[in-house]
């Protein structure tokens, strides 16, 4: 059995040097293997640089152009995380799997990243941080566990449209995300249910109903 402890990347070493202390040097040196969070949705708000510039100069752009650079930043971040614990723990002479815990992506806000916030929430902007990382992580050989399958609307209950309560690939109710459309088309979920009801495509499967929810990244 491998022991780990999962938590965000700053946590590890890979952002400020606040967190490089004796402890944390233990903690690396003890654990079977380094389980990083990283989550460039939250950061189009709380660290947007990479966001907002992902933006300059493509007004001339079409909007799937445009979201494309945006996501692709986003990418390009998290991979920036996950290299700066990545070379704390090489600094240290400590050679240890890193594994990324946690990284997704919302697709509903009624806050920061909704339409008046970044408008990152999308099932659109969603399927491409999906893809990426996934392309991303298997073409480098790390593992990761992304967050999440299904929505969990009890995490923020009282707000229904808050973020938290829409990462998942597939709502409570069975419906597949654009995400997850193509693997729905090829056999991928044949004979599964959700509570018994058939799982099925949002929007019906209309991509062009779905791309008239989506708005610029800002």
């Amino acid at each position: 059995m491998w022991i780990t402890s999962s938590d965000n990347f700053a946590s590890w070493g890979g952002g400020d040097a606040s967190y490089h202390n004796e402890d944390l040097t233990a903690l690396i040196k003890a654990v079977d293997y380094i389980s990083i969070h990283t989550y460039p949705f939250h950061d189009t708000h709380h660290n947007s640089s990479f966001w907002v510039e992902s933006q300059n100069n493509t007004s001339h752009l079409q909007a799937k152009a445009r979201i494309e650079l945006a996501i692709q930043s986003a990418v390009d971040y998290a991979v920036s995380q996950y290299k700066g614990v990545e070379s704390y723990v090489e600094s240290l002479g400590v050679e240890k799997p890193i594994h990324i815990g946690e990284t997704g992506w919302a697709t509903v806000s009624s806050d920061l990243y909704g339409p008046l916030g970044t408008q990152a929430a999308d099932q659109y902007k969603q399927a491409l941080y999906y893809q990426k990382m996934d392309d991303w992580t298997k073409a480098n050989g790390v593992s990761c566990f992304y967050f999440e399958a299904f929505d969990e609307p009890w995490k923020d209950a009282a707000h229904p449209l808050g973020s938290e309560n829409h990462f998942g690939l597939i709502d409570v109710e069975g419906t597949l995300k654009y995400a997850l459309w193509e693997s729905f088309d090829l056999g991928v979920f044949q004979g599964l249910t959700r509570d018994g009801n058939p799982l099925k495509k949002s929007f019906n499967g209309e991509f062009e109903k779905m791309f008239n929810t989506v708005k610029l990244p800002k």
